[in-house]
């Protein structure tokens, strides 16, 4: 996935907002999700400075699915016990991570298995037709779900704005 993370993690958000104490504001909750979709990708930066793209990004520690599901199911229960704007983040932080993993798993290689077996799996394969991998992705049908995420997100923040306009009119 290019560009999917991002709005995933902004409609995780907005799905979890009834989690949310109303110390944080919309606005900022759904940044939040935002940013939270995409950080099992700051792998990125030990896959380009320190391993010299030696090995797929997907095989390194935060795409690991069991991380975000131990985080995600560990953050459930701080929240169940005690329902504070931190629990709520952590739910928002793990469940954002694991929806990184499915998104991932639709054309990208993901360990599910890990850290007990190696292999990779992917739902649907890119072929590999030019020579700047980027196009090969958003040639490839994968990016038009992309695309509707990306949209969906568009329209969800918007009638949230837009929400919040007329109740602070009212």
């Amino acid at each position: 996935m290019l560009i999917a993370h991002a709005p995933t993690g902004m409609l995780m958000a907005a799905v979890l907002i009834k989690l949310k104490p109303q110390a944080v504001s919309w606005q900022r909750w759904y940044l939040m999700g935002a940013v939270m979709g995409v950080l099992p990708d700051l792998d990125m930066l030990w896959f380009y400075l320190v391993d010299h793209r030696q090995y797929h990004h997907h095989v390194y520690v935060p795409h690991w699915p069991i991380v975000w599901l131990s985080i995600s199911v560990l953050a459930l229960v701080w929240y169940g016990i005690k329902q504070s704007k931190a629990a709520a983040c952590a739910v928002l932080l793990g469940l954002t991570g694991i929806s990184h993993m499915v998104l991932d798993s639709v054309v990208g290689d993901i360990g599910w298995l890990k850290p007990w077996h190696d292999g990779l799996y992917a739902m649907f394969e890119v072929s590999n037709r030019y020579s700047a991998w980027q196009l090969n992705f958003i040639i490839h049908w994968s990016f038009a779900m992309e695309l509707g995420l990306l949209l969906l997100a568009v329209w969800q923040w918007r009638r949230k704005r837009l929400q919040s306009i007329t109740t602070m009119r009212a």
